[in-house]
């Protein structure tokens, strides 16, 4: 229910940035719904997922009085203004033209089948919104056995085109984040909790590399890239505080301010020779202990 609620509010988002500036009138949108949907609209049933997608999404469609056309303000910024937004718009929008398209274009479209926990993330949004506790069945790697845990949902990430839940867990007294393709079970309960004052995800994970939260001081580390790989990084950057520092016709160097972890080093890794870390001594350490490792895997076969 709660999921094809989102479809709905997505769609709405999606027929109004499509209108732009000049808007719809309730009898449009109402032609429109009644031809996708095949059911009537009620005026009282659009207000309520007006009201919604303002909740959900901090959209809102206002109403010009003077030509009773609703809209959305500079809905062409949109994509550019709310990149968080957009980006879950466009996966709305992705995934219903991929099963609306699977019979017909049978065999000629292609995609990665990622674990994501989708099924999770329309409860874990409306259960943000009324601030309730979640209790997850949850399967880390290695373990046998799920653990029970009782989670105050703060906020959802998506890292590595997989989704998480960060949240406080009352078992381990300490913010945790827990991938939602390892929960087993999910259950909302009535009882609510207080969010911390000012709490910003972003914030949180600022100097974090991946969906691992900072368990050390952030570190400003400088690598050079190699020919095309320079500019595939400059494109797509390892880590939002990247910046160019040089560049020449045969590399380009950058820079991050982010917490060495395990994930860190494999993105270097998953570069091979077309990266080298220069500073801090410390992580390139690091880094030649690995490929040494690497090495001895391969030596003598």
């Amino acid at each position: 229910m709660v999921t094809e609620l989102l479809e709905k509010y997505i769609w709405l988002i999606q027929k109004f940035i499509a209108a732009g500036d000049k808007g719809m009138t309730l009898k449009e949108l109402q032609k429109a719904w009644s031809r996708k949907f095949g059911t009537d609209y009620a005026r009282r049933s659009f207000n309520n997922h007006r009201e919604a997608i303002a909740d959900v999404f901090g959209i809102g469609i206002e109403c010009d009085r003077s030509s009773n056309r609703y809209f959305i303000r500079n809905s062409s910024e949109i994509s550019d203004s709310e990149a968080g937004i957009a980006w879950l718009i466009d996966t709305f929008t992705v995934n219903n033209m991929l099963s609306l398209a699977k019979e017909r274009l049978s065999g000629r479209v292609s995609v990665e089948d990622i674990p994501s926990g989708r099924k999770h993330l329309a409860p874990l949004m409306n259960a943000m919104q009324e601030n309730n506790i979640v209790e997850i069945r949850y399967r880390k790697y290695g373990d046998t056995s799920p653990e029970t845990r009782r989670v105050h949902p703060y906020g959802i990430k998506e890292s590595s085109l997989r989704w998480y839940l960060v949240g406080w867990s009352e078992e381990r007294g300490s913010c945790r984040v827990y991938a939602l393709d390892r929960i087993e079970r999910m259950d909302v309960l009535p009882e609510t909790f207080r969010m911390p004052s000012g709490f910003d995800i972003d914030t949180l994970f600022a100097t974090s590399f991946g969906s691992y939260l900072s368990q050390a001081p952030g570190q400003t580390i400088v690598f050079r890239a190699f020919g095309k790989e320079a500019s595939y990084i400059r494109d797509l950057p390892l880590h939002h505080t990247q910046t160019v520092i040089k560049k020449d016709e045969k590399s380009t160097t950058f820079s991050i301010f982010a917490s060495p972890n395990d994930s860190l080093f494999l993105e270097f890794l998953r570069h091979g020779p077309k990266i080298e870390v220069l500073s801090p001594e410390n992580i390139r350490s690091g880094m030649k202990e690995l490929v040494s490792e690497m090495y001895g895997l391969y030596e003598g076969r």
